[in-house]
């Protein structure tokens, strides 16, 4: 099937989700002042003949800006609200997952969520993590991985009725080969058959089946746990509660800390404070 052809405005706004939150919005706050500046720039009617190509450039660098200037920041606005909700809904899919007692968990997660759960966990892995969003359940590579210079491939299959057959690996391990990955995994919420396993021995193919795959998920939310205790322990501004107990994060499930205002209006009053902060914002009275 061809791939459907996208506005320039669309593939703005994939961009602008596909990013941070705060930066996308820091895109839409930047931009109008930068190109209202070169839209409110007068354009010469006058000019020689030797001017001509210039002036015409200066006319589409005007038109533009004058479009850019409302359009871009309407763009990211929106796409700093879509991936501000992506992330939640990313944290929210790993703390159910790291609660449950078993794998079985992943079955009642449709194919998209089980790759967005799938990125997280690499990404609580310290990759950097693009989702390629395919058009369906089987649509081939469907996330990309960055650690330093080395890039890492991964094809996901939510397969609940059948093992991931030898096929399925030496499609990625090709795709691997042509791309110069340094690495694959391919990613199922069941299993592998005899003859994966064996073709992925001693390649650089990694086979993370469900069982593996929630391990991973618990071990990495206990190390950011317990990474985030540490820092808030040797944090300056950081106070234990006095009476209250333990409070978890609504926003993405790390605990949550008695923290101390040291700016604005409320400098020096104490309130609840995610403890993954600046990665997680949500605060809560005392």
């Amino acid at each position: 099937m061809a791939k459907k052809r996208t506005s320039v405005g669309e593939d703005l706004l994939l961009l602008a989700a596909a990013l941070p939150w705060w930066l996308s919005l820091l895109v839409a706050v930047v931009s109008y002042p930068v190109l209202h500046k070169f839209a409110a720039q007068p354009v010469s009617v006058v000019a020689t003949p030797g001017q001509m190509g210039t002036l015409a450039v200066a006319a589409m660098v005007s038109t533009a800006a004058s479009f850019g200037q409302y359009l871009l920041p309407l763009i990211f606005g929106v796409g700093a609200a879509i991936s501000f909700w992506k992330q939640h809904r990313r944290s929210d899919l790993i703390a159910g997952v790291a609660q449950s007692p078993s794998a079985e968990a992943l079955d009642s997660l449709s194919w998209r969520e089980f790759e967005v759960l799938v990125g997280e966990a690499f990404r609580l892995q310290g990759y950097t993590v693009l989702e390629l969003g395919g058009g369906g359940p089987d649509g081939g590579v469907d996330i990309v991985l960055s650690k330093g210079k080395e890039q890492f491939l991964v094809q996901c299959k939510q397969w609940k009725a059948f093992k991931v057959g030898v096929a399925v690996v030496r499609e990625l391990y090709g795709v691997m080969a042509a791309k110069g990955a340094a690495g694959g995994f391919v990613v199922t919420s069941g299993r592998f058959t005899t003859d994966a396993v064996a073709f992925a021995n001693g390649r650089n193919v990694k086979l993370v089946d469900g069982e593996r795959l929630l391990a991973l998920i618990k071990q990495a939310k206990q190390s950011l746990a317990e990474q985030h205790s540490k820092t808030a322990t040797a944090s300056d501004s950081v106070k234990e509660p006095a009476s209250s107990g333990s409070r978890v994060c609504p926003g993405c499930g790390a605990p949550m800390i008695v923290r101390t205002a040291k700016k604005g209006a409320n400098a020096g009053a104490q309130f609840w404070g995610c403890s993954t902060y600046p990665t997680c914002r949500v605060t809560q009275q005392l």
